[in-house]
């Protein structure tokens, strides 16, 4: 067929030029390393039940999205460190993006019915979200850190390793109020020199400072912006976290989760933690 064929049958001719040897040449599933990940599903239920490939896939791709906002929020703080704000806040978009994605996710999942998943949940034993080690670096890179969790992965040397590190790094906030200081904001010595494998608790004496970002705005613009930027990426954390709750109550009610937690309740309890309290506390000042 030439190249000049209409579409009149339903067909669309190759293009002279499309390459269709492909013998020794990269190729879209080499580069993407195809033959791994689309065999990388083993269900384990036994008759295999339908559903369990959803709940497999669904889980691998909120790994990938997490793995890549890792890479994003790594990223952002190395640029912050250097000075480059505008930079890093082209990361945090991604981010964002990133998880308005894995949110929407959650939607899928919830077409998997009670009756369904009760038909091959219990051939999962103690696997559990609770374990995932890139979901508890994202926390940590954030500010929700927790030591004991690093007992969790001790048998694991390479998340474990992952992990500590994540641990030991000074978390976004971090690196953005050390930024702010460096621009002249009157940051408290006590946040600038806290020990970062602590979980980032509130400090009302950062507060004045957040405050004089936001009513003076036009002078602090790039801070003023990077600010709201954090507030949506926290917004959207927390979403995912409401999404995550509903769609474990609309699948197994109040069962406890598969590795050991009391299920809703554990979850419930995480729409408690915060990331950057001082950048909500200061919309209670301002004004008043």
């Amino acid at each position: 067929m030439g190249t000049e064929q209409s579409n009149t049958d339903n067909e669309r001719a190759l293009e002279d030029g499309i390459v269709t040897d492909l013998t020794g040449r990269m190729t879209y599933g080499s580069y993407l390393g195809l033959d791994e990940l689309l065999n990388a599903q083993h269900p384990v239920s036994d008759p295999e039940h339908h559903d369990e490939l959803l709940f497999i896939i669904q889980h691998q791709t909120t790994e990938l999205w997490l793995k890549q906002l890792l890479h994003e929020l790594g990223s952002a703080r190395t640029l912050l460190a250097s000075d480059d704000l505008r930079e890093a806040l082209k990361r945090v978009a991604r981010v964002k993006r990133i998880q308005d994605v894995m949110t929407q996710q959650w939607s899928v999942l919830a077409t998997l019915t009670p009756t369904e998943y009760a038909q091959f949940r219990g051939a999962l034993g103690n696997s559990s979200g609770f374990q995932s080690v890139q979901y508890r670096a994202v926390e940590f890179a954030l500010g929700n850190k927790n030591e004991r969790m690093l007992q969790v992965f001790r048998d694991h040397p390479a998340n474990l390793a992952l992990l500590k590190a994540e641990f030991e790094r000074p978390t976004l906030y971090d690196e953005f109020l050390r930024f702010a200081a460096r621009r002249g904001l009157p940051i408290p010595t006590e946040i600038l020199e806290r020990d970062v494998r602590e979980p980032y608790r509130p400090h009302p004496s950062l507060v004045p400072a957040i405050r004089e970002i936001y009513e003076n705005p036009q002078t602090h613009w790039d801070l003023y912006e990077a600010c709201e930027d954090l507030v949506d990426l926290e917004d959207n954390f927390q979403f995912w976290r409401f999404r995550h709750l509903k769609t474990v109550t609309r699948t197994i009610g109040m069962k406890p989760g598969t590795g050991g937690s009391s299920g809703v309740g554990f979850l419930q309890r995480a729409l408690e933690l915060t990331f950057f309290p001082e950048l909500y506390t200061v919309r209670t000042e301002i004004g008043g």
